[in-house]
C-alpha cells in the first residue's frame, strides 16, 4: 500500500508538471488531488525537494536502463550500431515519457537543490559512462576525424567526472570526453525540439529526420550504423 501510494504521488507530480510546468509540483496540490491531508502526504515525502529527488531518480534510471538494453542487444563489434541503438532507444523512451524527459533534461524546478548523491546522481553518472563507452569503442576511427585532440585537457572538465572517466577508460584522452559531450548534444538536440513541440509544426516525420541525423553522427565518427 505504501509503495502504491508513493507511486501515485509521483505520477500526479509528473501530471501537474505537464499541465503547469515545474512550478506546479507541490505536496499540498498533490494531497488535494489525492484527497489526502497535508500531514498524511508529508509522511511519504518530508519536503517537495525529497519528492523531486525521488522523481528524478526514477526517471533517470528508467531512461538509462532503456538505452543500455538497446545498446547491449547490438554486438560490441558494431560500435556504430550500438550508438544508433542507444540514440533511438532514448528517443522512444522520451516520446513515451515526455514529462520525465523535461524533468531531467529540460526546465529546472524553481528553488530545487539536488543532493550531492542519490539515485539521480548515480543514474546521471551511469548515462555519462555509457555514452563515453560508446565513444571509446569508436575512438580508434573517430580520433583521426576530430580536431586537434591537444585542444583539451582534463582540467577543462569537472574533476569528479574526469577522475571517473579516467578510472573507467584508462588511456582515453580528454578529447574523447569532449567528443562524448558533442555526441550527447546531437542526440538530444533534435529530441528536445521534438518533445517541446517545435518540430511538428515544420516537419511531418521527425522520426526520419532524427534517424538521418544519427546516421550522420555515426558516420562522422568513422563508423557505419
Amino acid at each position: 500500500m505504501r509503495a502504491q501510494t508513493s507511486a501515485e504521488i509521483k505520477a500526479i507530480a509528473l501530471k501537474l508538471m505537464a499541465d503547469g510546468g515545474p512550478d506546479a509540483i507541490s505536496l499540498r496540490a498533490i494531497a488535494r488531488e489525492m484527497g489526502m491531508t497535508a500531514g498524511a502526504i508529508y509522511s511519504y515525502f518530508r519536503t517537495r525537494d525529497d519528492l523531486v529527488t525521488a522523481l528524478i531518480g526514477d526517471v533517470y534510471i528508467a531512461a538509462v536502463a532503456a538505452a543500455e538494453t538497446a545498446r547491449d542487444a547490438v554486438p560490441e563489434s558494431d560500435p556504430g550500431g550500438r550508438i544508433m541503438a542507444w540514440a533511438l532507444a532514448m528517443r522512444a523512451w522520451a516520446l513515451a515519457n515526455p514529462e520525465g524527459f523535461r524533468l531531467i533534461y529540460g526546465d529546472p524546478v524553481p528553488g530545487y537543490r539536488p543532493p550531492d548523491d542519490g539515485p539521480g546522481k548515480e543514474a546521471e553518472l551511469r548515462a555519462c559512462t555509457g555514452l563515453t563507452g560508446l565513444v571509446a569503442a569508436a575512438w580508434p576511427e573517430a580520433a583521426a576525424l576530430q580536431p586537434d585532440d591537444g585542444a583539451y585537457e582534463w582540467a577543462d572538465f569537472d574533476p569528479t567526472l574526469g577522475a571517473h572517466i579516467r578510472e573507467d577508460f584508462p588511456g582515453l584522452p580528454p578529447a574523447a570526453l569532449a567528443l562524448t559531450m558533442r555526441v550527447w548534444g546531437r542526440m538530444h538536440g533534435l529530441l528536445a525540439l521534438e518533445i517541446y513541440g517545435h518540430l511538428r509544426a515544420i516537419v511531418h516525420d521527425p522520426a526520419t529526420v532524427y534517424h538521418d541525423e544519427m546516421r550522420d553522427l555515426v558516420a562522422s565518427l568513422g563508423s557505419a550504423p
